[in-house]
């Protein structure tokens, strides 16, 4: 197993432990489980990196790569959502749009269809990233800057969330159509 795939493998297995310390209730444990979260998540660009570099992509890292972000970020956003930091209906669209690419996914692949990720949905990706960090740090944050600072980014990434998924949507069925 190349470094690439191991450091995507890292990207899962901290998921739980992350969890655990978000979901704990002791003196800084938020602060432990958004360095967490953080660290799991550096190690997407980072795995991306490496494979390309070393020329090393493979069919596992193709398929791992993408379930470990899809995997992070939902159990980033249950979890917020259970320790009262986000409503659930924004979880639902996140995730919703997730399920949707996934499944344009798997059915434009049916029909020899690869629709490569666009740079929108990398930022979208960043964003949501950032907006969950923030919200972990929340009780670190909002006392120094005096308003949450995670809230107005998970709206922002609630926007490019959306809008990417509208345009994949749209670029999938044109594809779809040329055929």
């Amino acid at each position: 197993m190349n470094l690439a795939n191991k450091l995507t493998l890292l990207r899962i297995i901290l998921i739980p432990l992350f969890m655990v310390f978000a979901l704990a209730d002791f003196s800084h444990s938020d602060f432990w489980a958004a360095l967490l979260f953080i660290l799991a998540a550096s190690t997407d660009g980072l795995d991306g990196y490496i494979a390309r570099k070393r020329k090393e992509i493979t069919n596992l890292g193709k398929l791992l790569d993408p379930l470990a972000d899809k995997m992070l970020v939902t159990a980033a956003l249950i979890t917020l959502v259970e320790i009262g930091r986000i409503p659930s209906w924004i979880s639902i669209v996140i995730i919703g749009r997730e399920f949707l690419v996934t499944g344009l996914r798997g059915v434009s692949a049916a029909e020899g269809i690869v629709i490569a990720a666009s740079k929108l949905g990398k930022l979208k990706t960043v964003i949501q990233i950032v907006a969950l960090s923030a919200l972990l740090l929340e009780n670190y944050l909002t006392p120094f800057i005096g308003f949450s600072l995670g809230t107005w980014l998970l709206y922002l990434a609630l926007i490019f969330t959306v809008y990417s998924g509208y345009d994949y949507v749209v670029k999938t069925f044109q594809k779809i159509k040329m055929m």
